[in-house]
């Protein structure tokens, strides 16, 4: 088995855990912050039936969304999410390619978690009574600076961020209590103002059952209210566990995240649900619009407009700085994500292991998606949506195939079904607005270029993490400590008598190798080519009772070569000598057979790997060719 990789914020070494309530405060950094947009995007996206899709949208969220990620923290716990267990399920490119696709989408939400969040900030800032004069028409600088102290903040170190998490969840939480209690007071007092509503609801769609319907069309509208539940699942590593807890089941971790599941979801149906209400029926609907006071700040605008200029100022202080940390979640959540992926596969260089590099890389990335969309908050809303779309419903097509394979039946039927309402909503929220997808498959080509101009660049590399020799082999080895070993590299077929007399035979006429010379077959089994580092085991055998032969699997034939004759070099003290026949065919179709196959023509490329682990050429194995 490969080794694995895991992010710099996922190891319990790394990171000391902490009640499941606050880690709740990391994850709602992303998932509470979205009242800071969410209600004016519903408003201008769905219009008078805002409070009944949100509605539909809560009762998806309850008993969609929160049964899966309940089920993806069981299944990974690690903080990997529903990409960790797709990837089970396939091998081989298909399956790599799977993951990079889902890894842009990934990325997708992400960052621009990070990007709408800090341009809602700005917005906020720039909107303030107090402010709006000096810092008008300043909304993008105002949000580069913001991802700019963001990365800083990683760049420092994240220690302390939790803590900080918790002030400034509870604070705003707090906040808006008082703005939502205060709106249905106000509601109460003017009773006109429901029925206004219902009565243009009456003329704009007809009955209650219409009302219901043109609700379940346009919920999709709405996705963003979903955006929480992928960060539960990447901060799961945070969460104390149980004193008896192990990596292999982290029963007390698993047990903390449903709980922080199900607390974040209840807390934030509540909230979406009375701020949908209160926002529709209280904030005039040309003030959603672009210019309009209530663009990307409905919740500010009734906070400054009933409870006046000083409890607003405190409002828009403490949703800018919740807007702004939003993307710590969201940041912590890719460097959780990537490095468990990309280096293993070899598709990214050594230091997006390191945290800082790769947050100097993100940062850059943000600043471009922020320039790109002018940090226009709406403009970024569909790119969102289709991210986190896309992620919950591959998360619930996982865990429906989780069940399967568990022999779960009900389960199965009930995670089939809400994988069916996610990828409706998915397609309808890209039919609405395809720039969404457009953007997520700018992140998949950025991220499938970079990562096999990786793998290309790497392809040299010796990719062996380990080398383990049975009893066997391992006495086959011993015996050559006081004179070279020399080995046959043979592509095994039906491996009978004849195969190994003969091949022995060409070797030794083709090299000029006397008689007397000892030789060992060395034999390679490709088992998945797109794995791109793993354990190499070697299995010794004796074949047609006079034959000995090093039998080896690995993902690439040239690697494992290379890395067996290095291991027989530091066991014997020997320099090791292994010898080719020339492969028939077209040089570059036999580099992009060891590219995408890890075969091709296994000669140069063993002592292309062979040169690059060893420098020093009187310590290198020697390679020979007839």
């Amino acid at each position: 088995m490969a080794k694995q990789h895991p992010g710099p914020h996922a190891q319990p070494t790394q990171v000391k855990g902490r009640p499941w309530w606050r880690v709740m405060c990391l994850t709602g950094l992303d998932y509470f912050s979205t009242l800071g947009y969410q209600p004016g995007i519903a408003a201008l996206a769905a219009g008078l039936v805002s409070p009944l899709a949100t509605i539909v949208l809560v009762v998806v969220t309850l008993l969609g969304a929160l049964p899966v990620y309940r089920r993806v923290a069981q299944e990974s716990p690690h903080g990997e999410g529903s990409i960790a267990m797709l990837e089970r399920l396939l091998s081989f490119w298909q399956g790599k390619l799977f993951v990079l696709t889902l890894l842009g989408f990934a990325g997708t939400d992400f960052m621009i978690t990070i990007t709408l969040s800090a341009a809602d900030a700005s917005a906020h800032l720039v909107e303030n009574p107090h402010l709006h004069s000096a810092l008008d028409g300043k909304q993008v600088l105002l949000t580069m600076i913001m991802v700019a102290l963001l990365g800083a903040v990683f760049l420092k170190g994240f220690s302390e961020a939790i803590g900080l998490a918790v002030v400034l969840v509870g604070v705003y939480l707090s906040l808006n209590v008082v703005v939502v209690a205060n709106g249905l007071w106000n509601v109460l007092k003017a009773p006109h103002v429901f029925g206004d509503w219902t009565d243009a609801l009456t003329v704009e769609h007809g009955n209650v059952i219409a009302m219901i319907g043109v609700a379940l069309i346009v919920f999709p509208k709405l996705a963003l209210g979903l955006s929480g539940f992928e960060t539960g699942v990447a901060v799961m590593p945070h969460i104390e566990g149980d004193p008896d807890d192990t990596e292999e089941k982290p029963t007390g971790r698993i047990r903390g995240a449903r709980k922080l599941l199900t607390t974040a979801a209840a807390i934030m149906s509540v909230f979406l649900i009375t701020t949908s209400f209160i926002t529709t029926l209280l904030i005039p609907a040309d003030q959603f619009k672009a210019g309009g006071q209530a663009n990307g700040r409905a919740l500010a605008y009734l906070a400054h407009e009933h409870l006046g200029s000083t409890f607003g100022s405190v409002y828009d202080l403490s949703t800018i700085a919740i807007l702004w940390f939003a993307g710590a979640s969201a940041m912590a959540g890719l460097l959780n994500l990537m490095p468990r992926y990309l280096p293993r596969y070899g598709m990214a260089p050594h230091w997006a292991r390191a945290v800082r590099p790769t947050v100097i890389v993100l940062t850059l990335i943000a600043f471009l998606v922020t320039w790109v969309f002018d940090a226009n908050v709406d403009a970024q809303g569909g790119a969102y949506a289709t991210g986190v779309l896309v992620l919950i419903s591959s998360a619930a097509i996982a865990v429906t195939i989780a069940a399967h394979k568990a022999g779960q039946r009900r389960w199965r039927v009930g995670f089939a079904v809400i994988a069916a309402v996610f990828l409706y909503t998915t397609a309808v929220n890209i039919a609405e607005r395809p720039d969404g997808v457009k953007i997520g498959a700018c992140f998949i080509a950025g991220i499938m270029l970079v990562s096999f101009l990786s793998r290309l660049k790497r392809a040299f590399e010796l990719r062996v993490t380990d080398v383990v020799l049975d009893d066997v082999a391992e006495r086959f080895v011993r015996d050559y400590t006081h004179r070279p070993l020399r080995l046959i590299a043979n592509e095994p077929h039906s491996r009978d008598l004849a195969e190994y007399r003969d091949k022995i035979h060409q070797i030794r006429r083709d090299n000029d190798i006397p008689a007397e010379e000892d030789l060992v077959f060395v034999e390679v089994t490709v088992l998945d080519p797109s794995d791109f580092e793993a354990e190499l085991t070697v299995r010794g055998e004796v074949l047609h009772g006079r034959y000995r032969v090093l039998a080896l699997e690995s993902s690439s034939v040239p690697n494992a070569l290379a890395a067996l004759l290095l291991q027989v070099r530091d066991l014997t003290g020997q320099q090791p000598h292994i010898y080719f026949e020339w492969t028939e065919g077209n040089p570059f179709a036999q580099f992009l057979r060891f590219f995408l196959f890890g075969q091709g023509e296994i000669a140069p490329v063993t002592r292309e790997v062979l040169r690059e682990a060893e420098p020093d050429r009187s310590r290198r194995p020697a390679v020979h060719v007839g």
